[in-house]
């Protein structure tokens, strides 16, 4: 493997990671100062997204793979159960943990996915439980509670709606990540995340169609925010991380990708100046640190 082909694999990796943790910044701009709908927001960010992600597999990868993934009635059913209880699930309840409380809260709690996977292998006995997932669990849980409580045991500094939606959305990415592995050994990652955000965001389009907007209120300024998060926040994040691991090993991948929970903290707290304490700084390196930890002590999941 180059030497250029990793740098280009690591510039990939980290501008996807951070986009993604600022995208979930910039949303919540949108919802504090602008009083953008989540329901219109996450079904114009998955539509438009996923078509986007779906072009560029049509201009520079196997385009066959676009419509030859609905096939096989099975490989269909499961696109369509990964594009909604899946792609439609994470999107939907980290952008609503956003709206209740903040970005960085939000990407925090999502990080608890892989705790959730853990227990979850372990129950169904895929794995054992390993010296390794005890320390992941310890700093997960402590790094959560003091997140959300500021180290103060009489109550919550998160209001309580974001906290749940925060957890959902942990619950959903651990099913997101599971249900993927059979489809994306298959096809190409492009064409799996294309079709199941263009899913979601139909399916949310019966609930809040995109059209529906009063655009007369939205200023210059807004509207910037908004195609950010489309273009940026998520079509040229999710492309950019997936094609990191074509010259990149997934662990480095992984390692680089907890630039995200990073990048939402300190967007949320300089950027829209928004309270966090000392407790709760440490917590987000309790969390990150957990990351960092899995990463650098992954090993095979079933031994």
């Amino acid at each position: 493997m180059g030497n250029n082909s990793r740098k280009t694999g690591f510039f990939l990796v980290i501008t996807g990671a951070t986009l993604w943790g600022i995208g979930g910044t910039v949303a919540q701009k949108l919802f504090q100062q602008y009083g953008i709908d989540v329901n219109w927001l996450v079904t114009t960010r998955l539509l438009i997204a996923g078509l986007l992600l779906l072009g560029v597999q049509f201009l520079l990868k196997d385009r066959s793979q676009i419509f030859g993934v609905w096939k096989e009635k099975r490989t269909g059913a499961q696109l369509i159960v990964f594009g909604l209880l899946g792609m439609l699930a994470v999107q939907y309840t980290y952008m609503a943990s956003i709206r209740h409380g903040n970005a960085a809260v939000a990407t925090l709690l999502q990080y608890l996915a892989p705790v959730m996977i853990i227990f979850y292998l372990v129950l169904r006995r895929q794995t054992v439980f390993r010296r390794e997932d005890l320390v992941t669990v310890i700093l997960a849980l402590s790094g959560c509670f003091l997140l959300l409580t500021n180290g103060s045991l009489s109550g919550l500094s998160v209001p309580a709606p974001a906290i749940i939606w925060g957890v959902l959305s942990g619950v959903s990415l651990a099913f997101y990540t599971l249900y993927a592995i059979p489809l994306l050994a298959r096809f190409d990652s492009l064409v799996i995340v294309g079709w199941a955000m263009i899913i979601g965001g139909l399916a949310l389009s019966f609930i809040h169609p995109p059209w529906q907007i009063d655009w007369s209120g939205l200023s210059m300024e807004a509207l910037g925010y908004i195609a950010f998060i489309i273009i940026f926040g998520t079509m040229i994040a999710f492309w950019f991380y997936i094609e990191s691991l074509q010259s990149l090993q997934p662990k480095e991948t992984s390692l680089l990708g907890s630039l995200e929970p990073l990048a939402a903290v300190l967007t949320t707290v300089f950027w829209l100046n928004e309270p966090f304490g000392g407790f709760q700084w440490a917590g987000t390196a309790a969390i990150i640190g957990m990351i960092l930890f899995m990463v650098f002590s992954k090993k095979p999941a079933a031994e």
